[in-house]
């Protein structure tokens, strides 16, 4: 028997008696309160000592639950000077010893006995964790060398981070690198986060909740979530390698397998069929071959079926994230993949469609976390030109702040300002942020003179977007300023066709962040005093008017694509003739002139194609059953009965 309760029984503590059933009462004498009492303002003048657990006494105080707890002093009547004999010790290792001055005040026996009784009808093993959160907490702060260990853990993991091109700074701290921009957020990737935060969860779930016991296992992945209606997956032959790894940069790509480059054979030949059926038909022996999903998508969306053109993209982008490679990373901003290969050019245009469905369906703050994605990817060729996407989205999702901090960034080595949508979304966005409510007077008239500022110069460098800016506003303008030479008819036609490519982008595409009342006040007084600007022979006019003539002499290819893309009217309008005249294939737009080719499509001989004209091509492309040779031969004879009739059968005789 240990020293504690030896000590115990000598004092004849309440409780402390031999187990006799004959002893156990329900209430308590007087003289027995009286000792408690007194043993309680004993005790409360010691030092706090450390509580002991039991497991046995534990088991026994619940198979006594119907009576009065009769250990109950022994868990607070402890005394420092207390040691547990060496048996005991080597008989209950994992002894939990906490020490809690708050608990050894001075209080009254009632409140004590109420504890206790609380303490005593939870469970044992709760009581057990208790005491082991108080330990652990008693040696953190008694002994340093804890937070140490906790300290040298923190400066491992942000070594192990950094080794990987990842940034700890804050938003608020100065940034070198691209983290704001490319840095996405895993929670931000799920449409339903967004709608939920719009509408709530039980608008958005419905009743998805009880059918989620029953549906069948699928991979957790970020980007979608898999649906029961799809078909049953298996692995299409799409993998990931790792090429190398450069200055914490991960570089990828993807790789198609022996049996999925023979898929993509028939997908071609599908497509030159020009007969949507084909696909389909493909697509029911490879329900998750890419191209195909990719290229059906379109065809259901010219169809107008919008459900089931995100259906397909959804799939595609589950099939491509089962594939990743385990060091592939969404959200880092530090993994690569070259378009100049045709095997990643899917999972861009994968990614830029499911970007634009959610856009229209509402969600542009999931949208704008797929624009830094796919950013993120290549931001340096930036091959779908996501720089003249990502600021409009920003301020659909009202994140004016991060518009100005990829402003600040990134124009010393991209120069943002000759791009027609940079330089009039920082003036939005000052012009935003000076109208928030909880925004200092000071604060807010500073950002109102910086939004002046900057939209002034907008229009002076970029005077061609007043005009159909206006006439998509269904505003009627000034006669003052349709009657001006500077933003009247010839600035349009003056500017070069690049530079209309770049205003009708933007003119198409943000029309309607111009509508609101306020903003549409703002951008009048603001031409007024360009006006008087022009008028006033400004030095600044003359330099930007230089600058539109030694510029924008002709538009990069992947701003070609971006604008196909984007099917925006006045943008396609101003589109070149080498680009609209060459085919457009859905599942690989305007793919790069140098692109790096890993295997090649066998020849197919082709029947009769040496004696086809440009005719048969344009009648090829309206009839995919067109068949030169037939139609020759019906068309000569029918028109050498025509000549036989005419001549009343001269000719026969």
């Amino acid at each position: 028997m240990s020293t504690r309760a030896l000590r115990r029984l000598k004092g004849k503590q309440r409780g402390q008696e031999a187990l006799d059933l004959g002893d156990l009462t329900l209430g308590d004498t007087p003289e027995e309160q009286a000792e408690a009492e007194e043993e309680q303002l004993d005790t409360a003048n010691v030092s706090p000592s450390n509580k002991k657990s039991d497991g046995r006494k534990a088991k026994k105080s619940k198979a006594q639950k119907n009576f009065s707890n009769i250990y109950e002093l022994i868990g607070s009547t402890d005394i420092e000077g207390e040691k547990i004999s060496a048996d005991e010790e080597a008989e209950k290792p994992n002894r939990n010893k906490t020490s809690d001055p708050a608990k050894n005040d001075n209080r009254d026996t009632d409140k004590l006995d109420q504890k206790h009784e609380e303490e005593s009808a939870k469970p044992p093993g709760d009581r057990v964790k208790k005491k082991k959160k108080k330990k652990k907490t008693k040696v953190t702060s008694e002994d340093g060398q804890e937070a140490a260990a906790d300290d040298n853990i923190d400066l491992l993991l942000e070594n192990l981070e950094q080794s990987n091109g990842l940034s700890l700074q804050n938003d608020d701290s100065g940034v070198s690198d691209r983290r704001p921009v490319l840095h996405v957020e895993h929670r931000n990737l799920n449409s339903e986060t967004e709608l939920k935060r719009y509408f709530g969860a039980r608008a958005v779930l419905g009743d998805q909740r009880p059918r989620q016991r029953n549906r069948q296992f699928h991979r957790s992945t970020w980007m979608t979530s898999p649906k029961d209606s799809w078909p049953r997956f298996s692995r299409p032959g799409i993998s990931m390698t790792l090429l190398e790894t450069k200055d914490g940069v991960h570089y990828f790509t993807f790789e198609h397998s022996r049996e999925y480059q023979q898929v993509q054979f028939k997908f071609l030949d599908a497509v030159e069929s020009m007969d949507p059926n084909n696909i389909v038909a493909l697509l029911q022996l490879n329900p998750y071959h890419i191209d195909s999903l990719l290229q059906l998508s379109d065809v259901c969306r010219i169809q107008e079926d919008q459900e089931m053109a995100r259906d397909l993209i959804e799939r595609a982008l589950y099939s491509f994230e089962c594939a990743f490679h385990p060091l592939f990373s969404l959200t880092s901003g530090t993994s690569r993949l070259d378009y100049l290969r045709p095997e990643n050019r899917a999972f861009y245009l994968a990614l830029y469609k499911h970007m634009m469905f959610l856009e229209k369906r509402g969600c542009p703050r999931t949208a704008l976390e797929y624009c830094k994605l796919i950013l993120s990817l290549d931001p340096d060729s930036d091959p779908l030109c996501m720089l003249l996407l990502i600021d409009f989205l920003a301020l659909r999702s009202r994140e004016y702040q991060s518009v100005l901090q990829l402003y600040q960034d990134w124009e010393e080595h991209r120069n943002l300002s000759q791009l027609p949508n940079f330089a009039f979304s920082t003036a939005l966005c000052h012009f935003h942020l000076s109208q928030q409510e909880n925004m200092d007077p000071e604060e807010s008239h500073k950002q109102r003179h910086k939004a002046d500022q900057l939209l002034q110069i907008a229009l002076i460098m970029f005077p061609a977007v007043l005009m159909p800016l206006l006439d998509l506003c269904t505003v009627q303008p000034d006669a003052a300023v349709t009657s001006h030479s500077f933003f009247g008819p010839n600035s349009q036609i003056r500017q070069l066709p690049a530079l209309a490519e770049l205003t009708g982008l933007y003119v198409g595409r943000t029309c309607t962040l111009w509508r609101e009342a306020a903003v549409m006040l703002w951008l009048e007084e603001t031409v007024k005093e360009v006006l008087r600007r022009v008028d006033a022979k400004d030095p600044v006019v003359e330099d930007c008017q230089n600058k539109r003539k030694q510029r924008y002499q002709s538009a990069p290819r992947n701003i070609h694509r971006h604008v196909l893309l984007s099917e925006i009217k006045e943008a396609t309008s101003t589109l070149p003739l080498e680009v609209t005249t060459q085919p457009v294939m859905g599942f690989d737009p305007l793919p790069p002139l140098d692109s790096v080719i890993s295997y090649t499509r066998p020849e197919r001989p082709r029947v009769g194609a040496s004696n086809e004209s440009a005719l048969s091509l344009f009648f090829r492309s309206l009839l995919p059953n067109f068949n030169i040779q037939t139609c020759s031969r019906v068309f000569f004879t029918s028109t050498q009965t025509h000549a036989h009739s005419k001549t009343g059968g001269r000719e026969s005789n």
